[in-house]
């Protein structure tokens, strides 16, 4: 059976994509199982460039097929923002979650409601062989003042669903991955990981 990394170190990213990823015939492997500690730089200047980056960063250090994403949080009324630095917003070192939601707030406390927003993600699944493929996904909702529920990371107790006036944060595991911009994307990416899992190699 092909392994396959998933190029991340975010612990939330992780249980989403073992979840979504469940019953593919692929051995899912993590950085902590193979005792990899690899930090890429995101150097891109797109979500798709960022993606590559981790997901061929990964794949070239460990010679495995290597799936990764890059998302961001994208605000109507902050022309976009933060977008490509969604997970750098908050300036001071060590940001927490929680420290980027307060600025993301703060930003926009004197704009007028309602604070449109999408979630958007890229997934790349990179090989050793250097091959590389990229599907995106995104999910519509917007932003609101208080933060709500217990569950995700990131930005999701602030990012409400229109139609289920839920946040993120509200949603159960398997709620979320029906609905997200991360598992839309790797809907897309369903097809070639099967490929994959059968024919060893992908049609880039």
């Amino acid at each position: 059976m092909i392994k396959l990394l998933l190029a991340t170190n975010n612990q939330g990213k992780l249980a989403e994509l073992l979840a979504l990823l469940n019953g593919l015939d692929l051995e899912l492997v993590t950085p902590t199982d193979l005792g990899l500690n690899l930090q890429i730089e995101e150097t891109g200047e797109s979500y798709r460039e960022n993606a590559i980056l981790k997901a061929a960063g990964f794949a070239k250090e460990t010679n495995l097929w290597s799936l990764a994403d890059d998302s961001g949080l994208e605000v109507e009324a902050l022309d976009g923002a933060p977008g490509l630095h969604s997970a750098r917003y908050a300036p001071q070192p060590g940001a927490t979650d929680s420290d980027r939601r307060l600025v993301l707030l703060q930003k926009l406390e004197e704009k007028p409601r309602p604070w449109k927003a999408l979630f958007r993600c890229v997934v790349a699944l990179c090989g050793p062989d250097g091959s590389s493929i990229t599907k995106e996904g995104i999910c519509p909702g917007e932003i609101i003042p208080d933060e709500r529920g217990e569950g995700g990371f990131g930005y999701d107790p602030v990012f409400l669903l229109e139609v289920l006036r839920l946040t993120m944060a509200e949603l159960s595991l398997v709620d979320k991955n029906n609905l997200s911009h991360r598992s839309r994307a790797i809907w897309k990416m369903f097809p070639v990981l099967e490929e994959l899992s059968s024919q060893g190699r992908i049609k880039e």
